[in-house]
């Protein structure tokens, strides 16, 4: 059965082709709102016990379409990569 997904999973691919974005497996969440992410996932994305997660929605025609997790230290280094030329400009200029 996990062959089975596995080898769809690797097919699913979204948008950029498999570089980019493909559907790596399919969780269930419980009646108090848990998933479990699988194991195979936690050690490529190398996720332990106690990692934050920082969620992200996207929405379309006001509803969400999509859930992103991205892993809070990598989230901080994007938002520093993105904002950090911005504010150093900001701060030249005053």
């Amino acid at each position: 059965m996990a062959k089975q997904a596995e080898d769809r999973s690797s097919k699913a691919t979204v948008g950029c082709g498999e570089q980019c974005c493909k559907v790596e497996a399919l969780v269930s969440v419980d009646d108090r709102g848990q998933m479990v992410l699988p194991k195979e996932i936690r050690q490529k994305a190398n996720i332990r016990g106690g990692d934050k997660l920082a969620i992200t929605s996207l929405e379309k025609d006001g509803k969400v379409c999509c859930i992103l997790l991205t892993k809070a230290e990598e989230l901080a280094d994007m938002v520093r990569a993105t904002l950090g030329p911005v504010a150093k400009e900001i701060l030249d200029d005053q």
